[in-house]
């Protein structure tokens, strides 16, 4: 029974690892998807962090990407910047690639 007991855990941990990374992928991804949208809208340095930020929290409203694409497409819409939901979504999956690539290098 001790070895189930440990193969058990064994995937316990590695799920518990797996989702932990997922979450950390994708909080890097809104950040940066933040300092894209920012640079959009020509804020400064100081205001480009805090939107990073803020971006990254609007994660947690709800499952899923969908409250962080209303979020930056709404910001972006009010800022006059010309976008749709389609180059919103693409800088989204661009920057999940991104955001992968800075973990594996810091790894």
């Amino acid at each position: 029974m001790s070895g189930f007991d440990d193969r058990e855990r064994a995937f316990e941990n590695k799920f518990a690892h797996d989702e932990d990374l997922k979450f950390r992928v994708t909080a890097r991804r809104n950040k940066l998807l933040g300092l894209w949208a920012a640079e959009k809208m020509k804020l400064t340095a100081e205001e480009s962090e805090a939107y990073g930020k803020a971006v990254v929290q609007a994660d947690f409203e709800e499952a899923g990407d969908e409250d962080v694409l209303r979020k930056v497409l709404g910001d972006l819409t009010s800022a006059g910047v010309d976008t749709d939901e389609g180059i919103v979504r693409k800088a989204m999956d661009d920057l999940m690639v991104e955001a992968r690539r800075q973990f594996i290098e810091e790894a």
